[in-house]
Parts: C-alpha cells; sequence; structure tokens
C-alpha cells in the first residue's frame, strides 16, 4: 500500500470512530413499515398528519390505541400490532409512548427507534426520580384525578400540553384525550431497546410537559440522531412534516 492511500484509510477509519454508532452502522434494507404510538393524555389521532405523509412515501403505517391502563397491556396492545406488519418495522412513539418501544423494541423486526418528545428509560430505572432532577413542566400541576384515573384540566391541555398547535385543533384532542390509570407510570422498563437499536430523537424547544433539557439528555444518553424543534409537546401536531421528515430519515437508514 502506497503512502496516499494508507493516509487515506487512516482518515477514513478516525472519522468513523468518531460518528455515534447510529450514524457509523451499515445501511440495510429500507424499512417496509411505521408502528406509531401516542403517549397519555392522546390517543391514535395525534398521528393523523404524520399517517399520510409516511404512506405517500409508501411504508405501510399503523396507529395503536393504546388503553392507558398499565404499561404492561400497552406494550402488549404495541406488540400485536408489530407482529401484523412486514419487516423492517420502524416504532415511533410520543411522550409516554417511549417507553413502550423502548420495553417493546429488541424485537428481531424492529430496526429502529424514533422518540418524539418521548421517554426514554434506561432499563429498571424509576422515570419518575430522573424527570424529578429537572425542573416540574407546568402540564404536571394541570392534573384532575378521579376513580383511579386522571386527565389533563382543559387549560392545562390548551395551555401546556398543546401549545403550539391551532386552537381549534388543539381543542379536538382535548375532547378525545386519553384518560390514565392510577398505574401507569408506576412499572419501569426491562430492558432498554435503544442501546441496541439505531435511535432518532426530536427534541421539543418549547415543551411544558416534559423538560427540554430532560429530552436532550435521554437523547445524548442513547447516541441518537437528533433534531430540535422550535415546538411544543404535541410537535406531532404543530410540525408533522418535521417529525415525519425524521421517521422516514430512520426508515432510509436501516
Amino acid at each position: 500500500m502506497n503512502r496516499r492511500a494508507f493516509l487515506h484509510g487512516a482518515a477514513a477509519s478516525a472519522l468513523a470512530l468518531s460518528l455515534p454508532a447510529t450514524a457509523r452502522a451499515a445501511p440495510g434494507p429500507r424499512a417496509k413499515s411505521v408502528v406509531l404510538v401516542h403517549g397519555a393524555y392522546a390517543d391514535g389521532s395525534s398521528w393523523a398528519e404524520v399517517i399520510p405523509r409516511l404512506q405517500a412515501a409508501g411504508l405501510k403505517v399503523i396507529a395503536v390505541q393504546n388503553p392507558l391502563s398499565t404499561l404492561k397491556e400497552d406494550c402488549d396492545y404495541a406488540r400485536r400490532a408489530l407482529g401484523t406488519m412486514e419487516g423492517p418495522v420502524v416504532l415511533a412513539a410520543h411522550s409516554y409512548g417511549g417507553e413502550i418501544i423502548t420495553e417493546i423494541g429488541n424485537d428481531s423486526k424492529v430496526s429502529a427507534l424514533v422518540y418524539i418528545a418521548a421517554r426514554a428509560p434506561d432499563a429498571n430505572e424509576d422515570y419518575t426520580a430522573l424527570a424529578k432532577q429537572y425542573p416540574a413542566p407546568p402540564a404536571s400541576a394541570g392534573l384532575v384525578k378521579a376513580d383511579g384515573f386522571a386527565q389533563l384540566s382543559e387549560q392545562a391541555f390548551l395551555d401546556d400540553f398543546a401549545n403550539g398547535v391551532d386552537p381549534a385543533r388543539a381543542r379536538m384532542l382535548y375532547a378525545v384525550q386519553g384518560r390514565i390509570s392510577d398505574q401507569l407510570f408506576t412499572a419501569k422498563v426491562t430492558q432498554a431497546a435503544w442501546r441496541t437499536k439505531p435511535s432518532f430523537y426530536q427534541v421539543s424547544k418549547l415543551d411544558r410537559t416534559i423538560d427540554p433539557n430532560l429530552e436532550r439528555f435521554m437523547a445524548r444518553r442513547m447516541k441518537a440522531t437528533t433534531i430540535e424543534l422550535d415546538a411544543g409537546h404535541l410537535s406531532l401536531v404543530s410540525k408533522p412534516k418535521e417529525v415525519s421528515d425524521l421517521i422516514l430519515r430512520a426508515a432510509s437508514f436501516v
């Protein structure tokens, strides 16, 4: 090998080692399907502006309707949806849904994980304790509890959960918000799929439901390919193109 070829190869190797693992991985087959997982205080309709963009790109898409009762039951719903899809499959989740894809994402069908302003705990980590290391987000003060379930008050939903969303659309989403069980946030994930799967993260800089710096911490920890948007927590509603583009990037990457 001549000196020029040797130096070129050494430089390329050094560059590859400096990149995140998700960026270094060799491209594989393009994903065929996407499973979308909504978060708490929401339902599958929160993906309404994202779904047609993914379908237009040729992807098969399903949006899970989580019962929001326990993490285990929500994971069972997501696994059933995943089981119906042809692989490779990208799992994309918003908010609390990030716990679900973190738990089930080691399935052999899954080629990448996409977190949209989402929780991304480590295995057996107490996410509530982790979140308490950051300022309490305004939305948490608007919880209304009754009969073992909770929802956001209308003011908290419109001002803090759906900030940046068209007001008429925000009121519609408030009407269909998913009520959460008191047991929903007590369980811990038993595995962290982001430790082995290529991961992508979208930080919402104007988030009033999860502290943006907590989102940045989780994205850095998983070495995710990360974008930041001038959006509130419901970025999948207020910035559907950008969110769709990140999911498409994950689908093309794998």
